[in-house]
C-alpha cells in the first residue's frame, strides 16, 4: 500500500485533501505553547494539557491529515448570529455525511494492514506541515477552496508510508503584515498581532466552561454569540466569498425553535437531555445551567425589550449562578 492509493481513496470519499507526514514531535508547537504560557500565565492551566500533543506515540509511524471544508453549508438565518458555523455543521455526528467518509476510510486502512493507533496531534500543525494550508493571524488553519471553514481530520499509523515534503513557510501568503482585520474584530481581545492568542479569553472556551462564569465587562463584550464565534473568521479577507450556502446540513433547522435564546432559557431538564444535548452537546449533560446563562447573556447584551420581562423573571431564580446573570442584566438594563 503506497501513499497515493491512500489520497485516491481520500478523495474518492469526499476529502477535500490529504497528506501524510513521519510521526515525530511537533517541537513548533511545543515553543508556541510555552511562549503562551508565558505570556497568558492566567490560562496556564488550559495550555498545560495540550503538552500531551507535542510527541506522538511510539509506535507510531506516520501521521494523515485529511481537510473536510463546510463552507458550502446554509446556515440558518435565525442561528447565524448565535451559533460558530463549526459547531452547527459537526462533522462528528453519526448522520453527517464527513462522519460516513471518515468511518469508511478508517475501515479502509485497517483492510490493508494499517493499524490507528490512539493519540492525538495538534492537527493545525501536522496540517501546515503536510503543505495542505497556511496559518492565517488568528491561528486557524486556510486552505484556498474553503478558506478557514474546514474540519482536520488525523491518524496516527503505525506503517512508514511515502511522506509529502515538510513545509516550512506555514503563513499564508494573503495574510498581511498591516492586515489586522482579525485581531480588530475579536470581541473580548483575545487575539495579538504575534498570531498568539489568550485561549482562555476566547469566546468558545468561555461558552463552554462549566468552571466560572465570566466577569460582568467579559459578558458584555462576549455579545450575542450564545455558543460559538465567528468574527474573525467571518472578517477576514481571505475568507471573503469562501461561503457558496449550496446545501443543508442534515437535520440542522429542526433545531431552530430550540436554539432560539429565549426558548434556551425556558428549556426544561427533559428537552434538554432528549433533545439538544445529544445535538449540541459540547458543555455536556449536566450543562443546562450555563446554557441558560449564556442565553441570558445573548438577551441582555441584545437589548432588545421582549426579553426585558424573561431577564427580570430570572433575577430571583434558584440557581445561583442563572441569578447572578439575571441580576447583571437588570443593572445593565435599569430594569
Amino acid at each position: 500500500m503506497d501513499s497515493k492509493q491512500i489520497k485516491e481513496k481520500a478523495l474518492l470519499l469526499g476529502f477535500s485533501s490529504c497528506g501524510i507526514i513521519p510521526a515525530e514531535p511537533f517541537h513548533e508547537y511545543k515553543k508556541a505553547l510555552d511562549e503562551r504560557i508565558k505570556t497568558f500565565p492566567e490560562s496556564e492551566n488550559i495550555y498545560a494539557s495540550l503538552y500531551d500533543l507535542v510527541n506522538p506515540p511510539a509506535d507510531g509511524k506516520s501521521i494523515i491529515v485529511c481537510i473536510s471544508g463546510y463552507s458550502h453549508y446554509k446556515v440558518p438565518e435565525s442561528m447565524a448570529k448565535y451559533v460558530g458555523k463549526f459547531y452547527l455543521f459537526d462533522v462528528r455526528l453519526q448522520y453527517a455525511e464527513e462522519f460516513r467518509a471518515r468511518a469508511e476510510f478508517m475501515a479502509y486502512l485497517k483492510n490493508t494492514g494499517i493499524g490507528i493507533l490512539k493519540g492525538g496531534v495538534p492537527d493545525r500543525w501536522a496540517v501546515a506541515k503536510a503543505g495542505l494550508g497556511k496559518f492565517g493571524r488568528n491561528n486557524f488553519i486556510f486552505t484556498d477552496e474553503h478558506g478557514s471553514y474546514i474540519y482536520i481530520h488525523t491518524w496516527i499509523v503505525d506503517k512508514v508510508l511515502d511522506y509529502d515534503p515538510i513545509c516550512e513557510d506555514v503563513l499564508h501568503p494573503q495574510c498581511k503584515e498591516g492586515c489586522l482585520a482579525c485581531v480588530r474584530a475579536c470581541p473580548t481581545n483575545t487575539l495579538c498581532d504575534s498570531l498568539t492568542m489568550n485561549r482562555g479569553k476566547c469566546i468558545p472556551h468561555m461558552s463552554n466552561d462549566t468552571t466560572s462564569l465570566p466577569d460582568n465587562i467579559t459578558m458584555e463584550q462576549m455579545g450575542i454569540w450564545l455558543y460559538g464565534c465567528d468574527a474573525c473568521q467571518d472578517i477576514c479577507p481571505i475568507n471573503a466569498k469562501k461561503l457558496t450556502s449550496s446545501s443543508d446540513f442534515p437535520l440542522l433547522t429542526q433545531y431552530e425553535e430550540y436554539m432560539k435564546p429565549e426558548n434556551v432559557l425556558e428549556m426544561s431538564e427533559k428537552t434538554y437531555l432528549d433533545v439538544v444535548n445529544p445535538r449540541f452537546w459540547y458543555i455536556g449533560e449536566g450543562g443546562l445551567w450555563l446554557w441558560k446563562c449564556n442565553a441570558l447573556r445573548v438577551m441582555i447584551n441584545d437589548g432588545n425589550e421582549k426579553y426585558h420581562s424573561l431577564i427580570k423573571k430570572y433575577s430571583t431564580h434558584d440557581d445561583l449562578r442563572i441569578r447572578k446573570v439575571a441580576e447583571w442584566g437588570c443593572t445593565k438594563l435599569k430594569l
